[in-house]
């Protein structure tokens, strides 16, 4: 399992911290494609979930820093976003819904955004 620490991105160099953030999200989307084909209930969809949430939740932690340097309204758009892919991931778990499409595609968003 691919194992990360949002530490680690924090004593990168910028450029260096947005292509691992990049790379973690670039994970996630292949990770929950492949869970969408193989169903809600899947072991791949338990691993792409916890992924993402990991992922997400290492987001919102830095979002939430006082040390991101990142504008006040996009970190707050961001959150918002954060909270709803927390959201969606739950739903998805909990057999509320089996559609990975809203994640993925914001999060191919979010990936493609980042520079």
């Amino acid at each position: 399992m691919y194992q990360f620490s949002y530490a680690d991105i924090q004593t990168d160099s910028v450029a260096d911290a947005r292509d691992r953030e990049r790379q973690l999200l670039s994970r996630s989307i292949d990770m929950l494609t492949a869970a969408s084909a193989a169903g809600p209930d899947s072991r791949d969809a338990v691993e792409a979930l916890h992924f993402t949430l990991r992922v997400w939740t290492a987001f919102l932690d830095d979002l939430g820093s006082s040390d991101n340097v990142l504008p006040k309204e996009l970190r707050a758009n961001l959150i918002s976003i954060g909270l709803w892919v927390l959201r969606e991931a739950e739903d998805i778990r909990q057999g509320r819904t089996s559609d990975f499409q809203g994640i993925i595609e914001i999060s191919q968003i979010i990936r493609d955004g980042i520079q």
